[in-house]
């Protein structure tokens, strides 16, 4: 493959604006994910701490191999919502590695509302299933939870996707054989306790796990019973007398050890093989740091996806797809990792050319079972009377069908904006990928703030429509920033935009434990 050559100058202007403008979002984006790593109060902390138990992160770190990399999803979930009193809204979840394999883990964090959960918390707890369930990952559950934070239950109990779905998803991935472990380490109240009862296999912590359908509180209200959690549910009730655990552990440390021998039982995944093959792992040519300064501040600039590309992937070689044709749409092949990869990037707005490209590049990797990767930065769709009576609804709806309709694993990091139907042809978050990240800069919204104020002010006159206009813009502004999307688990998270290349590598390697379904479209329109 060709190796890429970069046309930036890093001694212009331009590019010393923009770094110095990514270095502070950069710096806010490492406070933030400080802060809410560090869980709950100090209060909190110091109490969880007295009663011997580890931090969330702190056990993860144990139970995984040592020396390997935690790919954690959503850890600045509910950020700017609750008064920023739920940091990553009280769970942990992410893809580590046990014995040589991947595992799906899904940590309560006790220091966050004593783990209690809101709207944020299923959503990213369910989210942590559907990732193993779509890339069949084995899940751990290191259950330490109040349950519902009831001062929210209209919010978290009834609906679909609401905490039932918990146990739904936990029944339809043993359905699968995907093997399902719970480590009480706390409290497991009332639907909670649920996880380790449907689990393949539940471990219990000695004077600190319990598990029933209602605590002391409640039986006493309900039945006038006097009964201390240990008698109720407590570890040797479990595991001596019910049977709703298998094994009693005597500390943390240990229910980590037991946790990793269980793992050694497991079948061992069948890893897919790709078409093109892996290859040795090269080092891209330029340096990854570099994004950290490149990554486009000012979406009215354009920016080179290239530039992106020869800093993420292996050698910085690219084999470019129709490079003369469509050329606001970059597509190729590369390796990430030693992982070959089909890589769609935005270098413009989408026109018919680019979205054709796209459709017949997106079959090629289907066809030939290569993962994807989109690289977004789109503004939409090219919209105007020449462009309607040729059809770009048309063509736009033939890249759309393509992005919907592959069955190869797909990977969206939205290393610039994205903008209406753009977002869907780019593989947004309705799209099936398998995972979605955001850099720091990133922006998101149905169109840009500016064309949304312009279309909105049109019935509004004199002052009071560029007050109007002013307050639509301010909306924008707040609403499309990375950190109200990532709040909202609309990502997987925000990442360093040098980190990208690794993140990309983790996700991959996760998505081979599935097999790759054969390519299957739809009618496109001609």
């Amino acid at each position: 493959m060709n190796r890429l050559k970069s046309k930036i100058e890093s001694s212009s202007q331009q590019y010393q604006e923009n770094a110095n403008e990514n270095r502070k979002l950069i710096k806010d984006f490492q406070q933030q994910m400080n802060r809410v790593k560090a869980g709950g109060s100090a209060r909190a902390i110091a109490l969880h701490k007295e009663r011997g138990k580890m931090l969330p992160r702190e056990r993860i770190d144990k139970l995984i191999d040592p020396g390997t990399a935690f790919l954690e999803f959503g850890a600045l979930a509910a950020i700017g919502q609750y008064d920023d009193q739920h940091p990553s809204a009280g769970i942990v979840t992410g893809i580590g590695m046990i014995h040589g394999r991947e595992v799906m883990i899904i940590a309560n964090d006790a220091t966050v509302k004593g783990g209690t959960y809101i709207k944020e918390t299923i959503k990213k707890h369910i989210r942590g299933q559907e990732i193993a369930m779509e890339n069949n990952l084995p899940c751990i559950y290191m259950a330490d939870s109040g349950g519902v934070f009831l001062n929210h239950q209209a919010e978290v109990f009834p609906d679909k996707y609401d905490f039932g779905r918990i146990f739904y998803n936990q029944a339809q991935m043993s359905a699968r054989q995907i093997p399902q472990v719970a480590i009480v380490m706390g409290s497991c109240t009332a639907g909670g306790a649920y996880v380790p009862a449907m689990s393949d296999e539940a471990i219990i912590v000695k004077d600190q796990g319990t598990i029933f359908l209602g605590g002391p509180p409640l039986v006493k209200a309900a039945t006038g019973e006097d009964v201390s959690a240990e008698e109720l549910g407590g570890a040797r009730v479990h595991t001596s007398i019910s049977g709703v655990a298998d094994h009693l552990a005597q500390n943390e440390e240990h229910a980590l050890f037991i946790c990793r021998n269980i793992v050694q039982t497991f079948r061992p995944p069948e890893k897919q093989t790709l078409a093109m093959g892996p290859t040795p792992i090269e080092e891209p040519f330029y340096d990854p740091e570099e994004l950290n300064e490149i990554a486009p501040t000012d979406l009215k600039k354009p920016i080179d996806p290239r530039e992106i590309i020869m800093r993420i992937v292996d050698g910085s070689r690219f084999q470019e797809f129709k490079e003369n044709y469509g050329p606001t749409l970059v597509c190729g092949f590369a390796h990430i990792m030693g992982f070959p990869v089909g890589i769609v990037a935005n270098n413009g707005i989408l026109f018919s050319e680019s979205s054709l490209k796209g459709a017949h590049f997106i079959e090629l990797c289907s066809s030939r079972k290569i993962p994807l990767v989109f690289l977004q930065n789109i503004t939409g769709f090219i919209v105007g009377k020449a462009y309607e009576h040729a059809g770009i609804a048309r063509d736009g709806a033939k890249l759309v069908h393509a992005t919907a309709c592959a069955n190869v694993p797909k990977f969206t990091v939205i290393f610039g904006g994205s903008f209406g139907a753009g977002n869907y042809a780019m593989c947004g978050r309705g799209y099936g990928g398998r995972m979605l990240y955001m850099w720091p800069n990133a922006k998101i919204s149905v169109m840009g703030g500016e064309q949304a104020a312009d279309v909105l002010s049109t019935v509004k006159s004199g002052e009071a429509k560029e007050e109007f206009r002013q307050s639509i813009l301010d909306k924008y502004e707040r609403e499309g920033a990375a950190y109200y999307s990532t709040s909202r688990l609309w990502d997987d998270g925000i990442i360093m935009p040098s980190d990208t290349r690794k993140v990309l590598g983790l996700s991959i390697s996760a998505s081979l434990n599935e097999p790759i379904p054969d390519p299957k479209f739809g009618i496109f329109r001609m």
